[in-house]
């Protein structure tokens, strides 16, 4: 499990493979530091297991099905990602549940400037617009955040200056895709209700 707080921002040092699995290396120092061989690390958002640590290195196998999922596929060398270990026990939880299993690929709409941050809307399809609300939390790209708006096919977040500061986020533009996970406590209410219809 992980809280969408993101801890370090890592660069791709090389991304090898296809459709049929990537062997994702990443650089993330801190992160490499305090990890073992096994151990689940979110890459902008994706759960992913190390299967290898080298100094600052870390190394993952992205299966097919993630690849699917997700816009890890697109990765190559020298793209920053967000990189978040596993949350411990007895540590703040800071943003909110995030599984690290994306949902959807959603793409940005619009970027603008708002104070001194910006307002950005996702388009996201139905199966994640309808856990949307606003004030609530979505992640994206492993980032914690909160609806700020909702419209016909798409939310908006408000990033503030920190956010921009300690995550890819402040590099979205109009067309980009981004991965996209819902707050699963919704999943689970709206499943509790399911099984208590006649």
């Amino acid at each position: 499990m992980f809280t969408g707080i993101v801890r370090e921002l890592g660069t791709v040092a090389s991304a090898e493979g296809g459709g049929d699995g990537l062997r994702l290396v990443v650089e993330a120092s801190a992160t490499a530091a305090r990890t073992r061989t096994g151990d689940s690390i979110a890459v902008n958002g994706c759960c992913l297991t190390v299967d290898g640590l080298d100094g600052g290195m870390l190394t993952f196998h992205a299966v097919p099905e993630t690849l699917a999922r997700s816009t890890l596929g697109g990765l190559s060398a020298g793209d920053a990602v967000n990189v978040e270990a596993a949350a411990r026990a007895g540590e703040p939880l800071g943003g909110h549940y995030v599984q690290g299993h994306v949902d959807a690929v959603g793409r940005v709409q619009s970027v603008e400037a708002e104070g001194d941050g910006l307002r950005v809307f996702v388009e996201a399809p139905d199966d994640v617009l309808r856990y949307c609300v606003e004030k609530g939390s979505i992640a994206v790209d492993g980032v914690s955040l909160t609806v700020a708006e909702l419209v016909a096919d798409a939310f908006a977040v408000a990033l503030v200056p920190h956010t921009l500061e300690a995550t890819t986020l402040s590099r979205l533009a109009p067309g980009q895709p981004v991965n996209l996970e819902v707050d699963v406590l919704a999943k689970y209410v709206e499943r509790l209700l399911q099984t208590r219809e006649p």
